[in-house]
């Protein structure tokens, strides 16, 4: 830190009680003046304090003539203490000036009117060529001058005292840093060091060895209204990258944040918490979507929400997050409801997030994009990425809300219709969360399960998937069947590609969408064929021992016919010969002309010929 040393005589104060009393270092002369500043009444000599103030000079004057020897400063800068360096610089005594008096002995010589005219090298004068020709020079005194200014209000401000340190900080930080030579603090972890080239010849290269965000923790010392000054100086010079901009901000909220609620709401600090994260979203880049990740935006808006930040505020904030929602985590969502909600966590913002998501990439109402997904899937995971990470995140998010009791079915179906079917291709996540959300809420009704399954297209379910949900209890038995047809035909196709068929007709039924099979129900021969085909296939390559070697990916469903599949056929046979084909056809097993349960009865209990006639005869 530098200093400047004023004066070369010794000191001759000393205090007694409350009172300061000065000895003149030349006589012995009696003082014939007392200031009053505060509770102190210094005892001084009239001809040191008018030989250098203009303002003594006038207050004199009138003490003598209303024939008083006090004078009553009561609005002094910086108070007893400032005044007191005033005064032995008046009677040249030495003085220390530093980054933390010197704005007070500024303010202190500007009210006593110690300018040039008053003598020449006054106090004034000395403290500017101070500031300006060593204190501004230096970033870390700087920073120690600007945050003595607001104890100085409004005598700081006037003297652009502030402007100067504010203007000072922000050009350092925007210096070249290969050119920086001064001391900074850089907690944080580096991510580049020196190199040794050889035993002879060592690498240091500057720009590489400064981060160029290396001024961050040092402004963090500022109070807020401080630090949005400086903040905006060094916006407004536009050379900072917006993501060291969101870096200094996280920074900064991570430093004067509290860390608990309660004290985040505490009524002692309540107004300067909401005071500091609506200065910090106002901080934030002028370009949405860059500058700070979407985990500190949401950090953010809890805080907000919690502490009632202005509406404009979180408004800017939900947009903010908005266009980077596919950046977020699960656990960064799980928002606390507020009071007036019955649910554990605000789903409705999440939704709401959701909804501007899909706006900003145009893909809310964009039917093609669907389109595109089904005929070529590649080349929609490469243009829509986001897409995709946004449905894995709410599939996730579902998973974690799912557990809240008071979670409403509806509200976990519409926030599940959120986002199109392109930005789910596995229902994997889906299904996880339903089976949670089963688990959790026992008591819905069959109807309710029902409109809870149907989101799911057993279809897209991975092998693991399509292996847990054929031993679910709590799913719908209709559910339950088709998991198991459309794993049996997926394992088909396995074997035939596996011994080189070319059985294409297998190998289409695997991919084929709910309009192929809409298709080729109302041709019952075809599919006999295909189960006889898948008997015999299965037969044979059982005898060969080729099954098992396959992977653990295709064979579970195997694995589960001969017990778990055995017993919901026989079931569902039971129930088609008790009540005949037109009850069979309930709300578990409905939902097209001939379901998978009734194709697979007729493989397990009779050859094709005979079904064929059973078919026949019952339409």
């Amino acid at each position: 830190m530098k200093y400047m040393k004023l004066g070369s005589k010794p000191d001759a104060f000393y205090a007694q009680g409350n009172c300061r009393y000065i000895l003149h270092v030349s006589s012995d002369l009696a003082t014939d003046v007392t200031i009053i500043v505060g509770e102190v009444k210094f005892y001084l000599h009239k001809f040191p304090l008018m030989s250098k103030s203009n303002r003594l000079q006038k207050l004199v004057s009138g003490a003598i003539d209303v024939d008083s020897n006090e004078i009553l400063l009561p609005d002094f800068p910086g108070g007893p203490k400032n005044f007191e360096i005033c005064a032995k610089f008046c009677y040249g005594m030495m003085v220390t000036l530093n980054a933390y008096n010197v704005v007070a002995a500024r303010c202190g010589a500007e009210y006593l009117e110690m300018t040039e005219d008053a003598d020449r090298g006054n106090l004034i004068f000395k403290v500017e060529v101070f500031l300006n020709s060593s204190l501004f020079r230096s970033w870390k005194d700087s920073i120690n001058v600007l945050q003595t200014t607001s104890s100085l209000l409004p005598w700081s401000e006037e003297l652009k005292v502030v402007g100067r340190c504010v203007d000072s900080i922000a050009s350092k930080t925007s210096v070249d840093p290969s050119s920086i030579n001064w001391s900074y603090t850089y907690n944080r972890k580096l991510t580049l060091s020196n190199e040794i080239v050889d035993d002879t010849t060592k690498v240091q290269d500057r720009s590489a060895s400064v981060p160029k965000d290396w001024w961050i923790e040092d402004i963090c010392e500022l109070d807020i209204s401080l630090y949005r000054r400086v903040m905006i100086a060094i916006k407004s010079k536009g050379r900072m990258d917006a993501n060291i901009i969101g870096e200094a901000l996280k920074t900064y909220a991570v430093r004067w944040l509290p860390d608990s609620v309660e004290a985040l709401l505490s009524d002692v600090h309540q107004q300067r918490n909401k005071s500091l994260v609506e200065t910090i979203i106002c901080l934030l880049p002028s370009d949405k979507g860059i500058g700070c990740s979407c985990s500190f935006l949401l950090k953010l808006l809890k805080v907000a929400i919690l502490i009632g930040a202005e509406d404009l505020s979180r408004e800017d904030l939900i947009e903010r997050i908005s266009l980077k929602l596919d950046e977020a985590t699960a656990s960064d969502l799980l928002i606390p409801a507020q009071s007036t909600q019955d649910t554990k966590y605000d789903v409705d913002l999440v939704q709401c997030l959701v909804h501007r998501f899909m706006m900003n990439e145009n893909i809310g109402q964009d039917s093609n994009i669907v389109l595109k997904n089904e005929k070529n899937t590649d080349d929609f995971v490469l243009g829509h990425g986001p897409l995709l990470n946004v449905g894995k995140l709410i599939d996730r998010y579902l998973a974690e809300i799912a557990t809240d009791p008071k979670l409403a079915l509806s509200c976990f179906i519409d926030l599940s219709q959120s986002i199109p079917e392109a930005a789910r291709p596995i229902h994997d996540g889906l299904y996880w969360a339903i089976d949670i959300y089963l688990k959790e809420h026992p008591i819905l009704t069959k109807a309710e399960r029902k409109k809870l399954c149907s989101m799911m297209d057993v279809k897209k379910f991975t092998a693991n998937a399509s292996m847990h949900a054929a031993q679910n209890e709590r799913l719908p038995l209709r559910v339950v069947v088709q998991v198991l047809f459309f794993e049996q035909v997926r394992t088909a196709a396995i074997v035939q590609n596996t011994n080189s068929s070319g059985s294409l007709e297998v190998s289409r039924s695997t991919t084929n969408t709910d309009e192929d099979l809409e298709k080729s129900e109302p041709q019952p021969m075809t599919l006999q064929k295909q189960m006889s085909q898948l008997r015999t296939t299965n037969k044979d390559f059982q005898k060969n021992g080729k099954l098992i070697k396959e992977g653990s990916k295709h064979k579970s469903a195997i694995q589960l016919l001969p017990s778990r599949s055995r017993r919901i056929f026989d079931k569902l046979w039971v129930v088609g010969k008790g009540n005949g084909m037109g009850e069979a056809k309930s709300s578990e097993t409905s939902g097209s002309s001939q379901s998978p349960s009734s194709m697979i009865r007729g493989e397990v209990k009779e050859s094709p010929s005979t079904a064929r006639d059973r078919r026949h005869s019952i339409s």
